[in-house]
């Protein structure tokens, strides 16, 4: 594998911005690729099975155009399909996500931690797992949250209706007495700017946006496939509306970018 090869990072729709972001931050001379799979969002209400189909689709249109490492910058098709991505591609880099559990376990000073997700990723079994693992000593209160990935697949991260809506799910986490809340789904972290307004200053926001970037940049450097030279900018597909990505990409990216359709 080239150093100079591409890394591959997907998501259902631009959530993983986020985490892009932050490969971006850490690992300034990759060249990137997102799939973003817009077509389908949101997949909290998706089978399985079906999520797995589409996370080996991508991964094969990554491997096609020689990505060295695969990034699944979603919680709920890292809980639907890394396990089997990992066996189908075993030699292959491969970074999934997880709610932060465990750091917010350590941050908590009043032992009640708030956890905003996906209907998806809060049933599934990986998640009751990190709270068997971490969450012992801590009470964790979960808010599923309707509606919310496809108000920011929009673009909007300000409107009142958004507002309204962020206010009713933090409430029962501020009421239960969290002092620390994990953004559990990567499109959340758009919303900080918005959270840090409502919230009490007291208030800590968790997300593993930067930790998947150190994860991947980990892997890289044990298999010496680190970048070194000057990326061109990042190349984006979807499987929804082109023209409705490139008009919101420059409110969620700061890079220069070009967007195709991803037709399969």
């Amino acid at each position: 594998m080239d150093k100079g090869a591409p890394i591959g990072v997907f998501d259902s729709g631009v959530g993983g911005l986020t985490v892009l972001d932050e490969i971006q931050r850490l690992l300034p001379h990759e060249s990137l690729l997102y799939v973003a799979d817009c077509g389908h969002i949101p997949y909290g209400e998706k089978s399985p099975a079906f999520i797995l189909e589409r996370s080996r689709t991508v991964a094969e249109f990554f491997r096609k155009r020689g990505a060295k490492a695969f990034v699944i910058a979603c919680n709920t098709a890292t809980v639907a399909a890394v396990a089997d991505l990992r066996q189908d591609y075993p030699d292959w880099p491969l970074v999934g996500m997880e709610p932060a559990v465990k750091p917010a376990a350590a941050a908590t000073r009043s032992g009640v931690v708030g956890v905003l997700a996906t209907t998806g990723t809060l049933q599934s079994a990986k998640f009751a797992a990190l709270l068997d693992r971490f969450a012992t000593d801590v009470r964790v209160i979960t808010q599923p949250c309707p509606g919310l990935v496809e108000l920011i697949e929009t673009g909007d991260l300000v409107s009142p209706a958004l507002r309204t809506m962020l206010q009713g799910y933090v409430e029962p986490l501020l009421n239960a007495g969290c002092d620390t809340i994990i953004l559990g789904c990567t499109h959340y972290p758009f919303l900080k700017p918005l959270l840090e307004q409502m919230l009490p200053p007291s208030i800590i926001l968790i997300d593993t946006g930067a930790a998947v970037a150190r994860q991947l940049k980990r892997l890289l450097g044990e298999r010496d496939l680190i970048g070194t030279d000057k990326p061109e900018h990042a190349q984006f597909w979807t499987s929804g509306d082109v023209d409705h990505l490139r008009n919101i990409l420059p409110t969620l990216w700061k890079y220069p970018g070009v967007v195709s359709s991803f037709g399969s």
